[in-house]
């Protein structure tokens, strides 16, 4: 019970319509019973022209109302039943159609609040997160588990409601019209209620795996679609084909699994149902042929009865959807509940300027158990270049997203100007920060956005002279659109060497104090990179930079080149320093040479 209130705090937000539906429902459903009673005078009195009588005492007002219907003539009667039925169904339309809306519109705007928050968080989550997760999981959080919940809220909380209200005013009035009666209906409630309780636990679970499916499904796409060029490279189309199969196959069977234990109530329902009824129609109908109970009243009181059966099927549908909702929920909430491991501290302030060095103050970091940097110290000035070299896997990309805050050193500090990063607003500290990656990361919009990307308020004319300095303006103006061409998912419409241009462009226009190159040109031919490092020197003029190098003919100039080693730093200086030194760097140039 604790997870379906869980469940129903997305509706907090809307109780005022919530509960406007609800007095919706509660009219509709009490004009569904009115509906069933007008069946007593029509029978009673217009068809047959006898008496209503009821077994049950009745209040002074209701004893006195059925007098006056019993005295009506029938022909007058039934020009009054005529006219009471268009107003009943009119009545019951109109809050029919109100609740229905209502109940829609909530739905709606939960499932809209639900993406909207997923969305949210996944953008405050650090970046450790994402590299535990899988795309397509993330994606089905926000479409196959919300639609689940809104399911769930516009029509199982309408249906739970709505019905809930129908079993009890139909069983209002058949235990008003005969007490003794229903005693034999109590035996099949409580026996389908125990089964209902059941198979919700076993829902649950169910659904909670069929989730866990469909997100393997959409990662399986999510994967195949990016990796488009690679799956067709390497001859694996059959391959993805039967994986997809499989995992497909496997989210079929659980989905029947959920089915077969959901449709088995709706027939359980209707014969517990029928055998009470049975059993009272039985004993009713004696009733009847001794003149103890008018037809049209002992018509009602079976009609209640029967009438309970479709309001308890659709409850027992209604808690296999709650059951599959609460599944969803905790998935939902697994990520609304999910704290970022690189957090703003409450009393952050905002970096105003960076003006003297960058200070790494024995920074030591790990995944897990897997120890990556180990006791790292530097000091970076302000304008120079700092270039990190050493074979694959020593932390050069680890090292450098420290300074952004992707990650926060396990020990350690890093001090900008002398004010630790930890103190300072994330916005404010990566608004001095520009990087550029082997892995260029482009939107599926035009190149004029995917430049102002770090600079939307930038006017045509900045976006431009960014785009010269980039080298990237001649081949942009060739484009059918120029500068709003679309350029596809990821920029696959453009080349390599024009994506990292205009990566650069987009860098240059933010115009950071501070600048990460990550192998910018690593994976360019030599054209490309000729063109793509002139304008990564233009970038470079007046800023502090670290650059991570492939290829250590490009790091020659800098500063200061420190060289890696499983997460140490085994050597510094400069170019000719180190190859004079004779330790690694010298051996992983002269490999370098060699392949020339």
């Amino acid at each position: 019970m604790r997870d379906y209130f869980k469940l129903l705090r997305f509706i907090r937000p809307y109780i005022g319509k919530f509960t406007v539906a609800t007095v919706c429902m509660g009219f509709s459903a009490i004009f569904d019973g009115v509906s069933l009673a007008m069946v007593v005078p029509i029978a009673d009195k217009v068809l047959t022209n006898k008496k209503i009588i009821i077994p049950a005492k009745l209040p002074h007002l209701l004893s006195n109302f059925i007098d006056k219907i019993n005295n009506i003539p029938a022909e007058n009667l039934l020009w009054y039943m005529a006219i009471a039925v268009v107003i009943l169904f009119i009545l019951k339309g109109f809050f029919g159609f109100m609740q229905s809306y209502l109940m829609s519109d909530i739905g709606q705007s939960i499932v809209r609040d639900i993406k909207a928050n997923l969305y949210a968080k996944f953008q405050e989550l650090s970046l450790d997160y994402f590299t535990h997760k899988r795309g397509g999981e993330m994606i089905s959080r926000i479409t196959n588990d919300a639609r689940i919940v809104e399911n769930a809220v516009s029509y199982g909380s309408t249906d739970l409601v709505y019905q809930g209200l129908q079993v009890a005013i139909f069983f209002s009035i058949a235990l008003f019209i005969y007490p003794r009666f229903v005693v034999f209906i109590l035996p099949p409630l409580a026996i389908l209620g125990i089964t209902i309780s059941k198979v919700g636990k076993k829902l649950r679970k169910l659904s909670r795996t069929s989730q866990e499916k469909a997100a393997d499904i959409n990662s399986v796409l999510y994967e195949t679609i990016i990796g488009a060029r690679i799956v067709k490279a390497c001859n694996m189309e059959d391959y993805e084909i039967r994986k997809f199969n499989k995992i497909n196959n496997d989210s079929y069977r659980i989905s029947m699994k959920s089915i077969k234990r959901t449709l088995l109530l709706s027939p359980a329902t209707e014969i517990l149902g029928c055998l009470a009824g049975i059993t009272v129609f039985i004993i009713g109908g004696k009733e009847v042929l001794a003149g103890k109970i008018s037809f049209g009243i002992f018509g009602l009181f079976i009609g209640s009865l029967l009438s309970t059966i479709r309001p308890f099927k659709k409850l027992s549908q209604v808690n296999a959807l709650n059951q599959q909702a609460v599944a969803a929920s905790d998935r939902i909430y697994e990520v609304l509940e999910a704290d970022p491991s690189v957090a703003e501290s409450p009393s952050a302030y905002e970096l105003k300027s960076f003006k003297d060095c960058i200070v790494f103050d024995d920074v030591w970091f790990s995944y897990a158990d897997n120890q990556v940097l180990k006791g790292i110290s530097l000091n970076v000035p302000y304008g120079s270049m700092l270039a990190i070299v050493g074979p694959s896997g020593t932390g050069k990309t680890t090292l450098l997203d420290l300074i952004p805050r992707f990650y926060d050193p396990k020990r350690g500090k890093i001090l900008v100007d002398g004010i630790d990063i930890k103190e300072v607003t994330l916005k404010s500290l990566r608004s001095m920060i520009g990087i550029v990656t082997q892995e260029t990361i482009l939107f599926n919009d035009t190149i004029r956005k995917n430049i102002a990307y770090g600079k939307p308020q930038a006017t045509d004319k900045e976006i431009e002279d960014a785009a010269r300095q980039a080298n990237a303006h001649d081949f942009i103006v060739k484009l059918s659109s120029g500068y709003d061409t679309v350029i596809g998912d990821r920029g696959m419409r453009i080349s390599g060497g024009e994506r990292q241009r205009i990566a650069i462009a987009r860098a240059l226009l933010k115009n950071p104090p501070i600048l990460i190159l990550d192998e910018a040109t690593s994976q360019l031919d030599s054209h490309s990179e000729r063109v793509v490092q002139e304008a990564l020197d233009r970038l470079m003029e007046g800023r502090t930079v670290f650059v991570i190098a492939h290829s250590l003919s490009t790091v020659r100039n800098a500063h200061r080149i420190v060289v890696m080693d499983k997460g140490a730093i085994i050597e510094s200086g400069t170019h000719q320093g180190l190859l004079d030194h004779g330790g690694l760097y010298r051996s992983l140039y002269s490999m370098q040479e060699i392949q020339k």
